[in-house]
C-alpha cells in the first residue's frame, strides 16, 4: 500500500502539468480599450472568435492569458475581440496569416503579442467588385431573434436588362467578397462570377449572410455537439427559406424554382447546406458543400439515411488532403450515403485534391467547378421523351419559337458555330426573341432553350 500511494505522489506533479498548454498576450495594441476582451480561435474550438470557453483572463499586470489543453500537433490559431470583424492583424490593421504553434503534449508557456487589429489602419482597402453591396448590416432574424448583415452580389448586366437570375445563398458571407472583412483570405465570389459572365455565364445572384460570430458553431448545426455547441440550425435555414428567400424573390429579378437556387458554405457551412438541401430539396435544388464538419454530428449522415434524395437535388462535394482529420474519409462517407438514400451518380459530384486545406485559397479556386457543375445540371423532371419538344426559325429580325407556353421564362442563348455566346435572354409570353440588333451573318447557328440546343440556319 505504501508503494502505491508513494506512485502516485511521485506522479502527481507530471499528471498536473501534461497537456496545459498557457498562452500569454504581453502587449496589445494602444488603441485596445482596457474593457475589451479578447478570445483565441483556432484549430481547438473549430475557429469560434468568442466562445466563452476561450476568453483569455487579464491579471494584475495587464497581461492576458489561457490555459487549455490542445491535441498534439500544430495548434493554430488568432486572437479576436469576440467576432471575426474584430480580428488582429498587422500594426496597420491588414491581414495576418494563421499563428502556429508546435506542440507535443507536454506542459508549455508562450508569450505573444498582438501587434494591432485588422481595420483599424487604412492600409486593408476594399476588394470587393462594383457588382457588390451590403443589402443592410441589421437584416431580422425572427426565428432566432437577432440582426445579421447580408451581402449582395448582382451580375454584371443586372442594371441594363430584364433578365431574371439563379441564387446562391452562402454562409460565412463576410469571407466571400471582401478580404477587408475576411479574417482568413476570401472567396474571391464576385472575381469568379464576373469573369465566367465575360465568358458567356448567364450570371447569378449571390446572397452572403455574415455568421453569428459567437453563435456560429449554434446557428450552423441542427444538432448538438456536447463539446461545440449546435442545436440552432433549423431555426437558421428557416430564417433563409421563411423570411429571407422571400425578400430577395421580392426585392430582385430571380428565378424562384429548384432548379436555380443554390445553398453553399464550407466547414459548418458545408454542414448546414447539406442539411438544407436534404431536408428542403423543394427549395434547394443545388448544394455545394466543400470541407464539411461531417464529424460535428453523426446524425448528419442519418438524416441523409432516414429522410433519402430527391431524384431532382445535385450536390457537390470537395475536400482537401491537407485538412488534417478525416476531411476527405467524412466526404467519402457521405457520399455512399448519398449514393444508398437514392441519389444516382449523376446527381453527386465528389471531388478531393492532395494540395488542398482547410482554407479559403482552396475554396476560392474550386469555386468556379463546383458552379459550372451544379448549373449546367438540369432537372425538369421529365424523360427525354416527356420533354416538350420546340421548333425555332429565324422571321426576320426575330427568332421564334414554338412549343409549350410553359417554356416561357426559361433562358435563351444563340451561339456561333465557334461556341461563343452572341445573345441572352429569358423567352417571353410571346414565345420569340428580337435580334435586330445583332448583325448576323449567314451561316449556321446554335439556339440554346433551357438545357435543349437547336441548329438554325439563317439565309439572305
Amino acid at each position: 500500500m505504501i508503494k502505491v500511494w508513494l506512485t502516485i505522489v511521485l506522479l502527481l506533479p507530471f499528471l498536473a502539468g501534461f497537456g496545459q498548454l498557457t498562452i500569454r498576450v504581453t502587449s496589445v495594441p494602444s488603441n485596445t480599450s482596457p474593457e475589451a476582451e479578447i478570445y483565441i480561435a483556432g484549430t481547438m474550438n473549430n475557429w469560434n472568435p468568442g466562445s466563452p470557453a476561450y476568453k483569455l483572463e487579464k491579471d494584475s499586470t495587464g497581461v492576458y492569458l489561457i490555459t487549455f489543453t490542445p491535441s498534439a500537433g500544430n495548434v493554430k490559431f488568432k486572437f479576436t475581440r469576440g467576432t471575426w470583424e474584430s480580428v488582429e492583424g498587422t500594426a496597420q490593421g491588414t491581414f495576418i496569416t494563421d499563428r502556429v504553434i508546435s506542440y507535443n503534449g507536454a506542459a508549455k508557456t508562450v508569450d505573444l503579442t498582438i501587434a494591432g487589429w485588422e481595420g483599424s489602419g487604412n492600409s486593408n482597402p476594399s476588394t470587393a467588385s462594383p457588382q457588390v453591396s451590403i443589402l443592410t448590416d441589421t437584416f431580422y432574424i425572427p426565428q432566432l431573434n437577432r440582426k445579421r448583415k447580408i451581402w449582395l452580389y448582382l451580375p454584371k448586366d443586372y442594371s441594363t436588362s430584364s433578365h431574371s437570375y439563379p441564387v446562391l445563398y452562402m454562409h460565412d458571407g463576410q469571407n466571400l467578397f471582401d478580404k477587408k472583412t475576411s479574417f482568413s483570405g476570401e472567396w474571391k465570389i464576385d472575381e469568379s462570377l464576373d469573369s465566367m459572365f465575360l465568358k458567356g455565364d448567364f450570371g447569378s445572384i449571390v446572397v452572403g449572410i455574415d455568421n453569428g460570430g459567437s453563435n456560429r458553431l449554434n446557428e450552423y448545426s441542427p444538432w448538438i455537439n456536447p463539446q461545440y455547441g449546435g442545436g440552432q440550425g433549423d431555426e437558421y435555414i428557416d430564417f433563409i427559406v421563411q423570411t429571407l428567400k422571400p425578400y430577395i424573390d421580392d426585392k430582385f429579378r430571380t428565378l424562384q424554382d429548384k432548379d436555380n437556387t443554390a445553398i453553399f458554405g464550407s466547414s459548418m457551412g458545408g454542414l448546414i447546406s447539406m442539411y438544407a438541401g436534404i431536408q428542403y430539396p423543394e427549395v434547394f435544388g443545388r448544394v455545394g458543400a466543400f470541407s464539411s464538419s461531417y464529424w460535428f454530428s453523426g446524425e448528419s449522415y442519418k438524416q441523409v439515411s432516414d429522410t433519402g434524395v430527391k431524384g431532382t437535388s445535385y450536390f457537390y462535394l470537395l475536400a482537401g488532403e491537407q485538412e488534417g482529420g478525416q476531411q476527405t474519409g467524412d466526404m467519402d462517407k457521405m457520399y455512399q450515403t448519398l449514393l444508398l438514400a437514392g441519389a444516382s451518380t449523376d446527381q453527386l459530384s465528389k471531388t478531393a485534391h492532395a494540395d488542398g486545406k482547410h482554407s479559403e485559397w482552396y475554396w476560392a479556386r474550386e469555386f468556379p467547378k463546383a458552379y459550372k457543375w451544379l448549373f449546367e445540371k438540369k432537372t425538369s423532371g421529365l424523360s427525354e421523351n416527356e420533354k416538350p419538344k420546340i421548333g425555332v426559325y429565324f422571321d426576320g429580325s426575330l427568332v421564334v419559337i414554338k412549343g409549350d407556353q410553359s417554356l416561357s421564362g426559361k433562358a435563351v442563348m444563340l451561339f456561333d458555330t465557334m461556341g461563343k455566346r452572341i445573345y441572352r435572354d429569358v423567352l417571353g409570353q410571346d414565345m420569340s426573341i428580337d435580334i435586330s440588333c445583332l448583325s448576323l451573318a449567314p451561316g449556321v447557328y446554335i439556339f440554346r432553350l433551357g438545357d435543349q440546343n437547336v441548329k438554325l440556319f439563317l439565309y439572305h
